[in-house]
């Protein structure tokens, strides 16, 4: 079968209850464009909010997050349904960039190497199989890596967002942990999105009732009257053309990588979230359609590593498989991966739209404050998750005590000074200490209890 080619399953039309469409299946392609269009919604939120967040252009993110996600389909043979949307794993690096004095040619050029390291890691998953990471990472290591990178975030939210508005994002963040919970099916898993949406709107009528805000913003340390949604760049900006402007630190929005050592140790940790967010959305993806795709993890692993690089090389920003899409074909049984070459489509359209990118960037500073305060928690605690799933004894002092000491380090932003230029600090110093110092007592003789009771030691 031609790689672009589907076999063409229930005469093209909605699968009868309980059938499912495979990988290398389609619909008609007028159903097939519908799905398409409902992953852009699923992943639309959090695609374009993170790169806000990290500083870089949202247009540039939607249009190489198209890019990207054909590339995915293309190595991984059209085999691993999935869409790659803007990652969340390295804004706590990018935060510890800037707050160090670091643009966004410095974050990208750290992100660069980042999706390179990753791109590595695929190529040894796929030639060695995928119980070499789990020897290096295990699921404690992995959990307690991705818990100190979101909760590290906690200053952000608390320093920059939250007091811009506050009574904004809290109504952004309660509607946010409604929608996600209390909204039927599909509208739960696009509840980043809809929380943006709603405010904006709340946003602008407090515009209208309350006149000006007057708040601190990203841009200097004294409060200045403003107004909640101002919307001067959206006039200017065009309907048609590719990303451009200036950033708000005054690089290209389309611009080339530079590279720090230091920098780059910032963000290396994102990589190991990275490793763990990849391989358990393709055994998710594996367990709802029923095929053996371990042979294809390497691909995915590898696929998304490029796609970093790739993204970062131009100003965008890093990627990842997203669970939001998982989430929709988990909903609908359909997994062909057809419908995802449609949502590259709209995502590269909707990139070469600048006045679209206007309107993101124009999201009122509250209500950013609302949303990355449940995203980042939600971060976190998909380092417990995976604690919960894989059954992490911490009765054992190897899990115990071995991953504390990072943990406090990652999450407090405790530094190391090497050098009087160069120091390890928050999530580097975190990660390194996880892993260190997991591996160096998991070698020690184990305690066990013996029928009595008594601890004696197994050598």
């Amino acid at each position: 079968m031609s790689l672009f080619q589907w076999d063409v399953v229930h005469g093209g039309k909605t699968p009868p209850p309980g059938e499912a469409v495979g990988p290398r299946e389609r619909l008609s392609w007028g159903r097939t464009a519908g799905l398409g269009a409902q992953h852009v919604v699923a992943m639309f939120g959090a695609t374009f909010v993170f790169p806000i967040v990290m500083g870089l252009d949202p247009n540039l993110a939607i249009l190489m997050s198209g890019v990207c996600t054909i590339m995915f389909l293309l190595i991984c043979q059209n085999r691993v349904p999935s869409y790659l949307g803007t990652s969340a794993s390295f804004v706590a690096g990018v935060a510890a960039i800037r707050a160090q004095g670091g643009d966004s040619a410095d974050v990208t050029g750290a992100i660069l190497v980042a999706g390179l390291v990753l791109a590595a890691v695929g190529v040894v998953v796929h030639i060695g199989g995928s119980g070499t990471i789990h020897k290096i990472l295990p699921p404690a290591v992995t959990g307690a890596v991705v818990m100190l990178i979101g909760f590290n975030l906690a200053p952000v939210v608390a320093g920059i967002y939250w007091p811009q508005d506050q009574w904004i994002a809290l109504a952004t963040a309660t509607f946010m942990v409604c929608a996600a919970v209390l909204l039927p099916g599909f509208w739960s898993r696009i509840a980043v999105f809809l929380a943006l949406i709603f405010g904006y709107l709340i946003s602008w009528f407090a515009d209208g009732l309350f006149g000006k805000i007057t708040s601190v913003l990203p841009t200097g340390p004294d409060p200045v009257a403003h107004d909640r949604v101002s919307w001067t760049g959206v006039d200017a900006a065009d309907w048609i053309g590719f990303p451009s402007g200036t950033l708000a630190d005054g690089v290209d929005a389309v611009h080339g990588p530079s590279f720090s050592v230091t920098f780059i140790l910032l963000v290396l940790p994102g990589v190991i979230a990275l490793i763990a967010e990849n391989t358990g959305h393709v055994k998710a993806v594996a367990e709802m359609t029923g095929e053996d795709l371990d042979p294809y993890m390497g691909r995915a692993i590898g696929a998304d590593g490029l796609a970093t690089a790739l993204a970062s090389a131009v100003g965008g920003s890093p990627t990842t498989t997203y669970a939001e899409n998982i989430g929709v074909m988990g909903a609908t049984r359909i997994y062909s991966t057809a419908a995802y070459y449609v949502a590259a489509g709209v995502a590269i359209l909707l990139g070469l739209c600048p006045k679209f990118g206007a309107v993101v960037n124009a999201t009122p500073g509250g209500v950013l404050g609302g949303i990355t305060i449940v995203l980042y928690g939600m971060i976190g605690l998909v380092g417990a998750k995976i604690w919960v799933e894989n059954n992490v004894d911490f009765g054992d002092p190897v899990n115990m005590v071995g991953l504390a000491g990072g943990l406090v380090a990652g999450i407090g932003g405790v530094t190391l000074e090497i050098t009087d230029d160069f120091e390890l600090g928050g999530i580097a110093l975190g990660t390194i200490l996880v892993i260190v110092y997991f591996h160096l007592v998991n070698r020690a003789p184990k305690a066990k209890k013996d029928p009595a009771g008594e601890v004696t030691k197994v050598l």
